[in-house]
């Protein structure tokens, strides 16, 4: 019986996943009451008291960490898929791997520090 040899992609694939369904429920709403609704003039933007105050919650915090960090794995998979599969660089598929996921965990730090 040959050996299996263990695989990390169903990591990757569990934050690819966690982070478009994240991503997909709550970007659109945050760009449309942020982006649109507000600088029209259909909804009062919130004041900045306000904002803060929420901002301040570790409940909002927590969100505002897994929401940032989750797209950025997400970006990550899709980008190292696209450049081993759409672009055919098979041959740097650690070093992208590397990149678009260190990148990942890079603004995931940052993101923490800003939020903390």
């Amino acid at each position: 019986m040959s050996a299996m040899k263990k695989s990390n992609d169903p990591f990757w694939w569990t934050l690819f996943g966690a982070g478009g369904a994240m991503t997909a429920m709550l970007v659109p709403m945050l760009l449309f009451l942020i982006g649109v609704a507000t600088p029209l003039g259909w909804i009062e933007g919130p004041s900045y008291a306000s904002v803060s105050q929420v901002m301040l919650h570790p409940l909002t915090k927590i969100a505002a960490f897994f929401l940032i960090s989750l797209s950025l794995f997400h970006w990550a998979h899709r980008f190292r898929f696209t450049l081993y599969d759409g672009l055919q660089l098979k041959h740097l598929f650690q070093l992208i791997a590397v990149i678009c996921y260190g990148g990942a965990v890079a603004g995931s730090l940052v993101a923490a520090y800003v939020i903390w």
